[in-house]
């Protein structure tokens, strides 16, 4: 990366609107502010990524990929599917019929057989499979591809949350043996899914979906969602056990060590550029972009604090001590702050920082709104004082006071990693918690008070967590009378503990652990056999 900006920063100069007073328009300002996506595209449901928005979009999926490269093989599969292979599997076509979009002619010939653009690919994937498995030598098969897919959303399109095109999917599907060996498969995918968001410093509940909201085609389906800035709940991941669905639609078959043919059992499992817009929602703020330094564009950018000889002057005269009196030794100071500041840079990119020195002819001021907006997690000022003193000073993004604290020259490169270090976790930290405090138990006790509008009022706020039986009835009921959505039920697999998952709600989470793990009256039918689900407004 160049070490000289010369962008000018005072084209993104303005009020950055309240993000907690109105979050929809925030984040398309800070979409456009901090260069992220440029919405302008003159198709609905596209858009156009700025240069640096695909650097922190590659920067996330290059995390994905290094994951996902531990135990997966990466392809890449043709982006159209014949109608004939999309509309095999019925239960999986009916969940996407309505967004499918269709390619019916090549120049002007119309075409014998329409060919869909995927909304997803097992259809593209599956007929494959089958020619690439005979024996059980073959299992288990794990691939991966990141490829855009088109849906036709007829909701209200919002950019990176509800696409017509997401640039950025990706997509794992699984073949083997046996059921068990599948279900395990499962448990290594959200072991995956929960090391990449940890990674990227995003909070999460784990939920098993309703079966009216599985994915079509699937015995189960697990996701992740987190909770936006406005209450509502954002999908962010899904994870979904196929066994011999698919299998036995596109006749995916292997020979079993005795000879006899059976059936594979799948899994697939997928990330859409969802998990960007968490990234800017969760941890930004009023001056714009605060991102974790594991995928930040630029970890570090240096600014010179540098005057003009009449600055410098009326420094010198006010007795701020940062002046050196004359023309001429304010010049040579100067040139003393651009040589040390060119020489720092060198150090951190050489210590394999993603470093920018800002020698931009703007005030320290304008580059200062600049960066933050840009989310660079930290700022490192260079002045003539401080380099009398051999230091330098650092300003953190995620300290909302932006406090200046001093650092010696010759200790710069550790410290860099120590803040870092500290910015990832801290980032980690805030946002967890506040998911856990906005998560709120609704105890059985309370069931008959679930019309009073303190059951409404804690929905619009954030996650209930309540019991509710399996019957679709009493779920849809619920949604009904709440105007929100089952997420479905608390996730207790794997290794994280009821507090991460959520729990009980807040600080008595691993208090009520046993009782949230059992079952308790429905909420709205008042039968025994409820378990614990959450319920939220969801995008």
């Amino acid at each position: 990366m160049s070490h000289t900006h010369t962008q000018s920063p005072t084209q993104n100069r303005g009020t950055i609107l309240d993000k907690g007073d109105n979050f929809s328009e925030w984040y398309n300002e800070i979409l456009k502010r901090a260069e992220i996506l440029d919405v302008r595209y003159p198709v609905k449901g596209l858009y156009v990524w700025y240069p640096y928005g695909l650097k922190l979009r590659n920067l996330i999926y290059n995390t994905l990929r290094s994951l996902m490269e531990r135990e997966h093989e990466e392809v890449l599969f043709p982006l159209l599917i014949r109608r004939d292979e999309l509309l095999k599997e019925k239960e999986h076509i009916k969940g996407f019929e309505e967004e499918v979009f269709w390619v019916t002619h090549g120049g002007t010939t119309k075409l014998d057989i329409p060919l869909a653009l995927r909304p997803t690919s097992e259809t593209a994937i599956y007929p494959i499979f089958k020619l690439w498995i005979r024996s059980h030598r073959d299992l288990p098969i794990r691939v991966y591809q990141i490829v855009n897919t088109f849906r036709y959303e007829t909701k209200h399109t919002r950019p990176l949350i509800r696409v017509r095109e997401i640039t950025s999917f990706k997509e794992a599907h699984t073949a083997h043996a046996s059921r068990a060996e599948a279900e395990e498969q499962i448990k290594k995918a959200i072991a995956l899914y929960r090391t990449f968001f940890d990674l990227l410093a995003i909070p999460y509940v784990i939920t098993r979906r309703p079966n009216w909201d599985k994915f079509p085609g699937a015995e189960y389906s697990i996701a992740f969602d987190t909770l936006m800035p406005d209450g509502r709940t954002m999908q962010i991941a899904t994870i979904h056990l196929l066994g011999e669905s698919f299998a036995r639609t596109f006749d995916i078959r292997y020979e079993t060590e005795d000879g006899s043919s059976r059936f594979v059992n799948q899994t697939c499992y997928g990330i859409s550029e969802r998990c960007v817009a968490a990234v800017i929602a969760v941890h930004g703020d009023d001056h714009g972009l605060i991102l974790p330094p594991a995928v930040a564009p630029i970890q570090v950018v240096i600014v010179p604090i540098i005057f003009s000889a009449a600055e410098g002057k009326k420094d010198t005269d006010e007795g701020t001590g940062t002046g050196t009196g004359t023309g001429m030794s304010i010049s040579m100071s100067m040139d003393q702050v651009r040589e040390a500041c060119i020489n720092l840079y060198e150090q951190l990119k050489g210590a394999g920082l993603r470093v920018i020195l800002d020698d931009s002819p703007e005030r320290p001021g304008a580059k200062y709104y600049y960066w933050e907006m840009k989310g660079v997690p930290l700022r490192i000022e260079l002045g003539p004082r401080d380099l009398d003193n051999n230091s330098c000073v650092f300003v953190r993004r995620d300290d909302p006071n932006f406090r200046k604290t001093k650092v010696p020259l010759s200790s710069v490169i550790p410290e860099v990693r120590r803040v870092l270090d500290d910015i990832q976790q801290q980032l980690r930290a805030r946002a967890r918690e506040t998911l856990l405090s906005n998560i709120h138990a609704w105890t059985d006790e309370s069931r008959d008070n679930k019309e009073k509008e303190g059951l409404r009022e804690g929905v619009r706020g954030g996650i209930i967590s309540l019991y509710l039986c399996e019957t679709e009835n009493c779920g849809k009921e619920l949604e009904d009378s709440l105007g929100a959505s089952v997420l479905g039920e608390v996730y207790y697999g794997g290794e994280e503990s009821d507090e991460e998952n959520g729990g009980d709600g807040g600080e008595d989470g691993d208090r009520d652990r046993d009782s949230s793990r059992g079952r308790g009256r429905c909420i709205v039918c008042g039968a025994h056999n409820g378990r614990r689900v959450f319920v939220a407004h969801t995008y």
